[in-house]
């Protein structure tokens, strides 16, 4: 891991966090004339790492072929994060890509990407580099993830950031909170898959014996590794995630989407109970250059997690399609 340092900077909300730090990891080597260049932003609470499974030889994200960059969120704990900058505050998809574009443009000196690929947050992102950079991206693929978060996606939000702040009170925010973040965890189970996946018990595909089991090891143990300050700021970032909120759109989502140029893949789980199809076909409407497909089955929101080949291979096969239109 890297870290490209950004001074001070100031937020959308006028707030300043000091010393700030993006973390990115780079795959593969950057051509002579920069132009296989692939950005691939993390998600909700992802690290570097949960983003690789997309990476490898004769995949799309081929580091052979591509220079593959994954950049972190402000907020998840390997940037600046609550839990390791005390002047932290609250930042928005907006101010995430705005400096994500000084990494690329200040230090790769970048000037194109062939590529802008990420999965739920990650996909947030993704769009907010089409419609703030159209002339600057070439191709957009989002993944089960939406332009704005949809007031259903809200209220489940509510639900896990409920679940742990239970638990803060009498606590020092350097103590972790473990009884909120379990149940945090256990109510983001409930979303993670469809219900099809638990009544076929498809968990035990991933090698866990029983239900508690998959709750435990799974969903608990994945969490706990986490900061419940992280947690709850990146769950502000989700909830206020818009790629038209900021001065260029001013809270116009039509016009935000009608101004990404770059040819778009929308890749949507059949089953994802955060993101649903029926989001991103209203998106559809406005995006100008884009084409949608259902990712089939029953994983839901995690079809895009990484975790089931069928999933995987299949993502792989259509982002490879679009490299090479």
């Amino acid at each position: 891991m890297e870290l490209f340092n950004l001074g001070d900077i100031t937020l959308q909300s006028g707030k300043v966090i000091q010393n700030a730090q993006l973390a990115y990891q780079t795959y593969g080597t950057l051509s002579e004339s920069k132009d296989n260049v692939i950005l691939y932003p993390t998600w909700y609470s992802g690290f570097i790492s949960d983003n690789e499974w997309l990476i490898g030889p004769g995949m799309a994200l081929d580091p052979s072929k591509y220079f593959i960059i994954i950049v972190c969120l402000l907020g998840n704990g390997q940037s600046s994060s609550p839990s390791n900058n005390d002047s932290w505050s609250h930042a928005t998809v907006y101010d995430n890509v705005q400096q994500q574009h000084r990494l690329i443009t200040e230090h790769f000196h970048i000037e194109k990407l062939k590529l802008v690929v990420g999965w739920s947050m990650g996909a947030g992102q993704t769009y907010q580099w089409g419609c703030l950079y159209p002339d600057m991206v070439e191709r957009i693929c989002p993944f089960a993830g939406s332009a704005r978060t949809a007031p259903h996606n809200f209220v489940f939000l509510e639900g896990i950031r409920s679940a742990l702040e239970v638990d803060l009170q009498g606590n020092n925010d350097d103590k972790r909170p473990e009884v909120g973040i379990r149940a945090f965890a256990r109510v983001y189970a409930g979303w993670g898959f469809s219900q099809p996946f638990y009544k076929q018990e498809l968990w035990r595909q991933l090698g866990f014996s029983s239900l508690e089991n998959f709750l435990t090891d799974f969903w608990e143990a994945f969490f706990l590794k986490r900061d419940h300050r992280n947690l709850l700021t990146l769950i502000w970032t989700w909830q206020n995630a818009d790629i038209s909120n900021n001065p260029q759109f001013n809270k116009d989502l039509g016009a935000a989407l009608k101004s990404i140029k770059a040819k778009t893949l929308l890749l949507c789980p059949e089953r994802d109970l955060y993101f649903p199809p029926d989001d991103n076909k209203d998106e559809m409407a406005h995006l100008q250059n884009a084409n949608m497909i259902i990712i089939p089955g029953v994983w839901g929101h995690f079809a895009g997690g990484g975790i089931n080949k069928e999933d995987t291979d299949f993502i792989d096969a259509h982002l490879k399609k679009l490299l090479e239109d």
